[in-house]
């Protein structure tokens, strides 16, 4: 793949493993705190910084970087110690729920890496984070210890102001670190899994309730859309409002098939789709498959992108 190829020249060497990597920072706001995390991926031996993305609302960063597992690991210790520094969430507010400065720092295995490794891998930063920094460490997805911890809404849940109350249940004890939370950056959660989409469907409409509702509809959990998380945001800044998704299998639910159903749900309040956001990076399947969907191309693969077939 052209990626692969570019990503070793970077590096300097052929490398059999890479990794992806993408925290959620809990700033979304203040350009220096933003650019100084940031930084703690760039210019880093066997590293790409792929892409970062920051939004007044959420207040709240989201990075994604790739490379060799040790390098990356490196960068995401040197990033949360610049986040715990940086950001204090007794003073912070957004719109997207967190529990930590850096909320969440999900692992995705790429070429030649497995989920095993991939587990392996976090459970080796979240101990280096729990021991260096004193943070409470939740392992999620592939990497929890618990059913009820597999999903990362649920460990969020009360936020980062209900959370030492939480720590004091027994099902609720940080898999690792101190039993309270830091006192300026809570927890973070840490773990392995799929290939995640984070996309946002804004909304022609002040109304949070209407938001609110049709997110309800959408997400699996209220019997929507299979693999599909969703909430609804407040845009105040923008004068709007947003169904804020993440989609955890987009081979079951694609892009196309939120949007869609988000776009019937907008109907029936007499609203009409502002605009949507992508998150992040989407593997190059899911735009093809939401592409193919809506121009109804037959058959329609990998092998018809030009720029696929000339490596």
């Amino acid at each position: 793949m052209p990626f692969v190829k570019n990503l070793c020249a970077l590096c300097g060497k052929k490398m059999n493993k890479f990794v992806e990597c993408a925290p959620n920072f809990s700033e979304g706001r203040d350009v220096k705190k933003i650019e100084r995390i940031a930084n703690a991926f760039r210019t880093k031996r066997n590293v790409k910084l792929l892409d970062y993305s920051a939004d007044t609302d959420h207040n709240r960063m989201v990075v994604t970087v790739v490379g060799q597992p040790e390098a990356v690991q490196d960068c995401i210790i040197e990033a949360v110690g610049i986040a715990i520094e940086v950001i204090d969430l007794t003073k912070h507010q957004g719109q997207h729920p967190r529990i930590g400065a850096a909320d969440v720092i999900p692992w995705i295995p790429l070429k030649g890496m497995t989920m095993d490794e991939a587990d392996a891998l976090a459970k080796e930063v979240g101990k280096a984070l729990a021991e260096k920094y004193h943070l409470p460490i939740y392992f999620y997805e592939k990497s929890a210890s618990a059913e009820h911890r597999q999903n990362l809404a649920t460990i969020r849940k009360g936020g980062f102001e209900g959370l030492t109350e939480k720590m004091k249940q027994p099902e609720w004890k940080p898999d690792l670190g101190p039993d309270k939370p830091h006192p300026t950056a809570g927890a973070s959660v840490v773990g392995a899994r799929m290939p995640l989409i984070a996309f946002n469907v804004n909304l022609q409409t002040t109304d949070f309730k209407i938001a609110d509702e049709i997110a309800k509809k959408v997400r699996f959990i209220g019997g929507g859309l299979p693999y599909c998380k969703a909430i609804g945001i407040d845009l105040k800044n923008r004068e709007m409002t947003q169904v804020s998704m993440n989609l955890t299998d987009y081979t079951q639910t694609g892009i196309h098939q939120a949007v869609e159903m988000v776009r019937s749900e907008a109907q029936q309040h007499g609203i009409s789709i502002a605009g949507c956001e992508l998150i992040g990076m989407v593997p190059l399947q899911a735009a093809i498959d939401t592409f193919s969907s809506y121009l109804g191309l037959e058959g329609f693969s990998t092998d018809k992108i030009l720029e696929t077939r000339l490596f």
